[in-house]
């Protein structure tokens, strides 16, 4: 019997999750799973806010064509524009569900004030101060605790998916469920959804040695659904965030996007900017640039880092407009409104993912995908600055819409051995993990970072091969424990997005090779697809 069924089983509580979770709610009962606290998400982590054409002076063709211009002619022009379209109206179900936006202060008709950032033409971010995720992440949770007919499960890690696959059935294979490890009291659980499973897990930042992400971005929902055998697209496209706080206790701090677009300027360390030798928008110029900029300078010159400047605003816009980075730069002593911030490039979001159609399908059937962990056709070979969480939104809503027209439940007959440890140990090498996940991260930084070549990339695989072969002998010969589970998702992930970038021989929008620096529009245009190889017999559950 199953620890849990439920109609729908969420894997994910940032923003695509919870906002899923809750509309998901009225057509019956949702169990929603974290891997640690609720509010532990990429989603509170983001500072800028949600990209919404809401100004009169703004349009649906300027945030569409901004859209395409970052995705570097990888997007899909009618998922762009129907996830534009639909962004007013989910924006206004937020705030529906008590989101407060910042509104603008000198005015009495109570606007919204719209941030501007980095590739968009237009002011529309709408944020709540410098800490929108958080809000964002709070005003889910709150809902989605008042309504009954959702379960949450906090400290439960999934470790894998259940197909039909796993248990004899002919294809086209279907998705039941997943199995998942309760962290608390280190028992692995059976969780089954009648109706439908559905990746929300966010990204993988920690795949790499520097990331904007928190601990919990280690790929797991990409490794899932690759091992169950989901169409993987695009995983080459890494992007780095320019701006993140250089400093040994701040753990990658991000800095926001919207600092540069209030007239924060990048200098070097003498002082001087640099950036205008890079792209005519300077600043505001798409992130994949000013993230390889940077990374150039820092490259040429030997230097730890950058300066971002924006004293020139003054003390009272910087502290109104930027509460928490102030104060949190303050913690390391450095002051926003006198002091220039020390900046370097880290890992933050992936465009690829599980490959979906426009309502969130994977390859797999009963099996979604929404948030970072898709690939949707929306980001292309980059990402807008802030239409991450808009994506997020808009997804969940087109995945519950199509979700409520598909009644059919899973069959009663259909049996799921529970979780079987065979003759695994306890392990007493817990320096096994350890070396090899920092060695995954540390060759990822240097092999498959900003900058490639086919010789870093060559070198990158045939060690993520050697180091996959001991992850997967070491798998079956221990206990289950989170640790394990996350390596072997990053490493999994790693081998993904090493075989991607090693596929496409061009240089196009977050990837950029040395050996091939320009775009090959002849054959670029095309997404970079992985599939589990059918004749892997995919050992990664244990069956009685």
């Amino acid at each position: 019997m199953s620890d849990i069924e439920t109609d729908f089983l969420i894997i994910g509580s940032g923003i695509a999750g919870l906002s899923l979770a809750i509309r998901l709610a009225e057509l019956g009962t949702v169990a929603v799973i974290s891997k640690k606290e609720f509010l532990d998400s990429a989603t509170s982590y983001a500072q800028g806010g949600i990209a919404a054409v809401m100004a009169p002076d703004d349009s649906f063709e300027n945030h569409i064509q901004d859209t395409l211009t970052a995705g570097a002619g990888l997007c899909r022009e009618d998922i762009v524009r129907g996830v534009v379209e639909e962004a007013p109206a989910r924006v206004k179900e937020l705030i529906d569900w008590g989101m407060t936006f910042t509104k603008e202060h000198d005015r009495d008709d109570q606007a919204y004030e719209l941030g501007l950032e980095g590739g968009h033409s237009k002011r529309r971010v709408l944020h709540a101060g410098d800490a929108s995720g958080m809000e964002i992440a709070k005003t889910l949770f709150k809902k989605a605790q008042s309504l009954k007919n959702i379960q949450l499960f906090d400290y439960h890690l999934a470790i894998d998916l259940i197909t039909t696959e796993k248990i004899g059935a002919a294809p086209p294979f279907t998705c039941l469920g997943a199995y998942v490890l309760d962290t608390r009291q280190q028992k692995i659980m059976t969780f089954m959804g009648r109706r439908g499973t559905i990746l929300a897990t966010g990204g993988a930042g920690k795949v790499y040695l520097y990331t904007s992400n928190p601990d919990v971005a280690t790929g797991d929902g990409f490794a899932m659904g690759y091992r169950a055998g989901a169409t993987m697209a695009n995983m080459e496209f890494v992007q780095f965030h320019p701006t993140c706080l250089y400093h040994p206790d701040a753990k990658s701090f991000l800095i926001s996007e919207a600092v540069r677009g209030e007239g924060g300027i990048l200098k070097l360390r003498d002082g001087s900017p640099f950036i205008e030798a890079y792209h005519p928008a300077k600043e505001l110029a798409p992130r994949d640039i000013v993230a390889r900029a940077i990374d150039t300078e820092l490259k040429r010159r030997g230097d730890p880092y950058v300066y971002l400047d924006i004293r020139h605003r003054g003390p009272e816009f910087i502290k109104r407009r930027f509460p928490t980075i102030y104060k949190q730069c303050l913690r390391f002593g450095i002051d926003m409104a006198k002091d220039m911030i020390p900046v370097v490039p880290a890992a933050h979001y992936f465009c690829g993912g599980l490959q979906t159609d426009a309502h969130g399908r994977t390859s797999i059937q009963r099996l979604w995908a929404i948030g970072e962990v898709a690939c949707t056709g929306l980001h292309g070979a980059n990402r807008l600055a802030s239409n991450s969480l808009l994506e997020g939104l808009v997804f969940a809503h087109r995945a519950f819409d199509q979700l409520r027209r598909e009644k059919e439940e899973l069959s009663g007959q259909i049996k799921v051995a529970p979780w079987n440890p065979g003759n695994a140990r306890n392990s007493d090498e817990q320096v096994v993990i350890t070396q090899n996940w920092d060695e995954i991260r540390q060759l990822m930084w240097n092999y498959v970072g900003i900058v490639r070549s086919d010789k870093r990339l060559e070198r990158a695989y045939r060690r993520i091969q050697l180091l996959q072969q001991e992850i997967h002998e070491y798998y079956w010969d221990f206990i289950i424990t989170s640790d394990l589970i996350e390596l072997r998702n990053i490493a999994t992930v790693a081998e993904l997005v090493v075989r991607s970038a090693m596929m496409r021989k061009e240089s196009r929008g977050l990837h950029y090779n040395l050996d091939h620096p320009e775009k090959d529009e002849a054959h670029g245009r095309q997404d970079t697809i992985l599939k589990r190889p059918s004749s892997a017999a995919a050992p990664t559950l244990h069956f009685v």
